[in-house]
């Protein structure tokens, strides 16, 4: 891939020697001109509602919607478009699962101790209103996954499995295919929380047989406000909808409701047409760079950090120190400093904008007794050239603060 020629479809490179120095990709990615060209092209051709009116402008807008749905659902190998339902980002999509499924008091709910916020809070409030138990799988010191003490755990019991597929913090990822067959040999749903690993992970949710799979577009160079979840047509039939009003609903007396099929069932209210649009640009972007190369890419920027920064004794880098196991994720901490007072010097010394303290994903950091962490993220548009500039300057900030 020429990153080079990239770099010239995003509006905030110039080409200039004060270009900025993006590693947050973890956090929200960037965005090309066609992605945010076609967004915009909504409101400018075209601004009405979806699958309401019957103008020319609705019906262009449902249309141009049915085609991005589409385009998604070949993305990740779904069988029917009918399983992708929009909702405003990853964590209105588990939220939407986890408060949807009919659990009752005493089912077990199965996560791992590292989860995002977003597959953490949702089971808690649940546990509290509904009585569910949850267990949590424990990951090493580095954030690695064990299939055995996951199969240790999972019994009949264990009415939900929902696992990150890629962790946020240490960019660590699970066997998906392996657990998803042996709590399916259990009885058990699996929820899958790809926020990390859709932008860069080859996902078919097909051959993996997952139950439910949810990402965000603003991590894989889509628009802000743009969630998607997958699931199996007979489950998503299954969910009581997370919200319900306009758009979802067939007919409604005064006591009674008649839902839409699917997708609609689970689409209340006026969507992002604009944001879902342009997903559909962001997809055709990503599929044209391939990812196969943008993982290859992302892992070889990353060893170039790792294998920088390793051996300085002032250092702390979190996760595996064999870098092709943390994704596009490095995380640090220098000695004596706080991870936001790192953040905060890369950018005003070099412009270096990275992520810090704990990443919504608290149960990580208290169990570990760390109090947050600095974590640079990289994607297809981020060069060696870059890395090297933030080696450098990490380099100083160490020597200065460790002395």
């Amino acid at each position: 891939m020429d990153v080079y020629k990239i770099r010239r479809d995003f509006p905030v490179y110039t080409g200039g020697d004060n270009d900025p120095i993006y590693f947050d990709n973890a956090c929200q990615t960037l965005r090309p001109r066609q992605v945010i060209e076609a967004s915009t092209e909504y409101y400018l051709k075209y601004p009405a509602c979806a699958g309401r009116s019957v103008h020319r402008f609705a019906t262009e807008v449902s249309i141009r919607i049915d085609e991005s749905r589409e385009k998604i659902a070949s993305f990740i190998n779904a069988p029917s478009s009918k399983e992708i339902i929009f909702t405003k980002n990853c964590t209105e999509a588990l939220n939407l699962v986890a408060k949807g499924l009919d659990l009752k008091r005493g089912d077990i709910v199965l996560t791992t101790d590292i989860e995002h916020n977003s597959n953490h809070v949702p089971w808690m409030q649940i546990a509290r209103s509904k009585g569910i138990r949850r267990k949590f799988v424990e990951t090493s010191k580095d954030g690695v996954f064990d299939l055995e003490t996951f199969k240790a755990m999972v019994s009949k019991d264990v009415k939900v499995v929902s696992f990150a597929h890629a962790n946020n913090v240490v960019g660590t990822s699970i066997p998906a295919k392996d657990v998803i067959e042996i709590a399916h040999d259990y009885g058990a749903i699996v929820i899958l929380d790809g926020a990390q690993a859709a932008p860069h992970m080859r996902v078919d949710v097909k051959e993996l047989d997952v139950d439910f799979y949810a990402f965000s577009m603003h991590k894989m160079l889509g628009p802000a406000g743009v969630g998607v979840l997958y699931g199996k047509e007979g489950l998503l039939e299954k969910l009581d909808p997370l919200i319900t009003g306009g758009g979802a609903v067939s007919t409604a007396s005064l006591d009674e409701i008649e839902f839409l099929p699917l997708p609609d069932k689970l689409e209340s209210g006026l969507l992002n047409y604009s944001g879902i649009i342009g997903s559909s640009a962001a997809i055709d972007y990503i599929n044209k760079i391939g990812l196969e190369s943008i993982s290859e890419h992302v892992c070889r920027l990353n060893s170039k950090v790792t294998d920088s920064l390793r051996n300085d004794p002032a250092i702390e880098i979190l996760g595996p120190k064999d870098c092709r196991l943390r994704g596009n994720i490095f995380s640090f901490n220098i000695k004596g400093l706080g991870s936001h007072d790192i953040a905060m010097m890369l950018d005003q010394m070099k412009g270096i904008m990275i992520r810090s303290g704990m990443h919504c994903a608290h149960p990580f950091f208290l169990k570990r007794d760390i109090n947050g962490c600095a974590r640079a993220s990289f994607y297809v548009y981020n060069t060696l050239e870059e890395c090297q500039i933030f080696v450098e300057a990490v380099r100083e900030i160490a020597q200065i603060f460790s002395n």
